[in-house]
């Protein structure tokens, strides 16, 4: 790896962090069905990728462990402090950006 890579490593790093910190702090009510219909991803889908790029540097990191990193908190007391139950709304706004992608 050169200078330029680490650098360029350290900065989506230090940006992916960010991310995670207004998600957690800054925007927890933005709910994650929202994420979705909006930008295809949401925050079980960055522990996922969180877990993934663990796994293709051999570490092993649950389901859980990555979802804890991402949320800063076990996945189970966000959802009871954060998540919402969906509306018929964006349920239909979510399978309608489902078909879009696909």
């Amino acid at each position: 790896m050169t200078d330029t890579d680490f650098e360029t490593t350290q900065i989506e790093a230090a940006a992916f962090r960010r991310l995670l910190q207004h998600l957690m702090h800054e925007r927890p009510d933005v709910q994650n069905i929202d994420l979705m219909i909006l930008a295809g991803f949401c925050r079980n889908c960055l522990s996922d990728w969180y877990r993934e790029a663990a796994d293709a540097r051999g570490i092993a990191m649950t389901r859980d462990e990555a979802r804890e990193a991402v949320y800063g908190m076990p996945f189970g007391q966000w959802k009871a402090q954060h998540q919402a139950e969906a509306t018929p709304e964006q349920l239909a706004a979510f399978e309608a950006a489902r078909r879009d992608r696909h």
